[in-house]
C-alpha cells in the first residue's frame, strides 16, 4: 500500500521534529543555571527579602512540582500562592507532563527510524527537512524581537484556556522573582538549541551525501 508507506514516512519525520522540539523544551525548562544567573544579576532575592540560597530553594521546589508527577502539590518555603496562581502552575505542570510524554513516545519512533536510515545508508535524506526547518526559529525570533510583550501575551493565550497566568504581585509575590527578561532568555536559549539541532542534522545529511559521491 503506497499510501500507508507515505503515511508512515510522514509520521516518522513528524516524530523526529517533535523529538527535537520536546528535547529542546526539556533542556530549557531545566536550565536552573540561567535562573541563578538572573537571580544574581538582577538581585531578585532582595526584592522579596530572601537570600540567594532561599530564593533558589524555592525555585527548585517549583521545578520539582512542575517536573515530577509524584509531587502532587506545590509547596514552597517562602511563597504562598493564590488559588488562580495554583491553577496556572497546575496547567503548566500538565504541559510539562505532555512534553515529557511526547519526548518518550517519539524517542522510540526516532530510534527505529534513525537506525533504518543508517542501515539503508539514507542519512542524506536529512538534508531537505533540516534545511527547511532551519528557517523557522529565526522567523519566530524576529517576530519575538519586534514586540516581545505582545509575543509573550499571544504565547500564553495559545497555551492556556484562562487568564490565571496574569499574576497580581500583591497576592502572588513569586511573580516578582520571575521577570519577563528571564522568560525572554529562555526563548532565546530554546531558539539557539533547536537551531543548532537542525544545523547538526543538516551536517549529518551532507556528510552522508559526500560519502555517497
Amino acid at each position: 500500500m503506497v499510501w500507508l508507506n507515505k503515511l508512515k514516512n510522514a509520521l516518522q519525520w513528524i516524530s523526529l521534529y517533535l523529538w527535537l522540539v520536546s528535547a529542546t523544551i526539556i533542556v530549557t525548562i531545566n536550565a536552573s543555571w540561567l535562573y541563578f544567573a538572573n537571580a544574581v544579576g538582577q538581585k531578585l532575592g532582595p526584592t522579596v527579602n530572601l537570600t540567594l540560597g532561599q530564593l533558589m530553594t524555592n525555585y527548585y521546589q517549583l521545578l520539582a512540582y512542575l517536573n515530577f508527577p509524584w509531587v502532587p502539590k506545590l509547596v514552597m518555603n517562602d511563597f504562598t500562592d493564590s488559588a488562580s496562581a495554583l491553577v496556572h502552575f497546575a496547567d503548566v505542570k500538565n504541559l510539562f507532563m505532555l512534553d515529557y510524554a511526547v519526548f518518550i513516545v517519539t524517542s522510540v519512533v526516532v530510534y527505529f527510524f534513525w537506525r533504518r536510515l543508517r542501515r539503508d545508508q539514507q542519512l542524506w535524506r536529512l538534508v531537505l527537512p533540516m534545511q527547511t526547518a532551519l528557517w523557522i526559529p529565526p522567523v519566530i525570533a524576529v517576530v519575538m524581537a519586534i514586540n516581545f510583550d505582545q509575543f509573550f501575551v499571544i504565547f500564553h493565550e495559545i497555551l492556556f484556556r484562562n487568564s490565571d497566568w496574569l499574576f497580581d504581585p500583591l497576592l502572588d509575590r513569586i511573580i516578582l522573582v520571575l521577570p519577563d527578561t528571564f522568560f525572554g532568555q529562555c526563548f532565546v536559549m530554546a531558539f539557539v538549541l533547536i537551531e543548532w539541532a537542525f544545523a547538526y542534522g543538516l551536517s549529518i545529511g551532507k556528510q552522508a551525501l559526500r560519502e555517497i559521491d
